[in-house]
């Protein structure tokens, strides 16, 4: 390990990139908060408003990623579709298998500019943690209960609220439901012998209906589907804790552009349409475990400079009058001061290391767990 990668890893770095975001994050939800009175005058404005703000979050996630953790991307897609990515609202379909796969979601985002406007179907229970939640509140993210009969009606009018959308967006889709485990592979794979559907090596059995709402609503909105599989290098299982600590992965992600029109329009054709996307994913998820890579050719999309920007305008603002406190602390002895500062920190670490909970697997959602027919929804 070198003298920087030890660096990276030391718990007080950690503590300065979760104050930073922390912190940062309180200031723009404050400021978001701020823009309601607009939007009862502009609602194209308040929009674009809210996306930049948005930005202003997610981007400091992505340049973790990219920039302290230095995982790199490599993007495999047909090079006559590439000029078409950022330039066109689309709906993407991911695999859930990874602890961070949202974040190389994201990342594929920033590397077409769509990073502030993007969208994902999420759980009701996001919306009301701070930070990310309330930012996706503000950014007009489809929320989710997981009861089908009312979801059906609520996802509906979301995504019908996204036709005058002013910027370009892609609307990230995990149908699965829920991240892969092998409890909920059993599971799912005893529903797919019970309904008599071919069964997956790699994947759940996808949600269909609620794929079959969302695209239903984004046509004439949204002009193609693209079918991302993700998966690292050298079988590595990535964490974010492991990214805050500076540990680089190497993820490569397969593109294919599907044209909205050509999926079906019918419910039961658009599911078995859907269930067949997933049989081609096991596929090239089988090509990538014998090859060590995915069919086609790669595409170079270079890391942005804005993240990093975002980043060190942040860290250069907020961490210099924490320098000045300390310095104060340090100057004045006094104890109780002192222990209220360690406080303090004490809760910042806490609260950051309960996010990074959040995203683990072995504390994801019980969702898909139930050794009973699952509602394919």
């Amino acid at each position: 390990m070198g003298l920087l990668q030890t660096l990276k890893s030391q718990f007080v770095c950690f503590l300065i990139i979760s104050y930073v975001f922390l912190v940062s994050g309180l200031i723009i939800n404050v400021l978001q908060f701020c823009t309601l009175p607009l939007w009862l005058v502009s609602k194209q404005l308040a929009r674009r408003v809210n996306i930049r703000l948005g930005y202003l979050i997610s981007s400091q996630l992505v340049a973790i990623l990219e920039w302290w953790s230095g995982t790199e991307c490599t993007l495999y897609t047909d090079p006559k579709c590439f000029h078409l990515y950022g330039n066109e609202n689309a709906i993407v379909v991911l695999n859930h298998t990874f602890e961070i796969d949202f974040l190389c979601g994201w990342t594929f985002c920033e590397r077409f500019g769509v990073l502030g406007s993007s969208k994902v179907l999420a759980k009701k229970e996001l919306s009301y943690v701070p930070i990310i939640g309330w930012m996706w509140y503000f950014l007009e993210i489809v929320f989710c209960k997981r009861k089908w009969e009312e979801d059906r009606r609520t996802v509906a009018e979301s995504l019908q609220n996204l036709w005058d959308y002013p910027e370009h967006f892609w609307f990230l889709l995990y149908c699965e439901g829920t991240r892969f485990t092998q409890k909920k592979h059993q599971v799912s794979m005893q529903v797919a012998e019970s309904k008599g559907l071919p069964k997956l090596k790699y994947h759940l059995l996808p949600r269909t209906k609620g794929f079959w709402v969302t695209v239903q609503n984004l046509r004439g909105t949204a002009a193609a589907v693209y079918d991302s599989t993700l998966n690292f290098r050298d079988k590595e299982a990535p964490s974010l804790l492991g990214m805050l600590q500076g540990k680089k992965y190497h993820a490569d992600l397969y593109v294919r552009r599907i044209p909205l029109e050509s999926i079906p329009e019918g419910e039961a054709e658009c599911a078995a349409w859907l269930h067949k996307l997933y049989q081609e994913k096991d596929t090239f998820q089988e090509h990538y475990k014998q090859t060590g890579c995915f069919p086609g050719p790669t595409v170079d999309t270079p890391r942005r400079p804005w993240t990093l920007i975002n980043c060190l305008f942040w860290a250069s603002l907020l961490l210099y009058p924490l320098g000045l406190l300390f310095i104060r602390l340090i100057s004045s002895g006094s104890i109780l001061t002192i222990l209220a500062c360690v406080a303090l920190l004490s809760a910042a670490s806490l609260g950051s290391r309960w996010l990074i909970s959040q995203t683990q697997i072995n504390r994801s959602s019980s969702y898909g767990n139930k050794e009973v027919p699952l509602n394919n929804n």
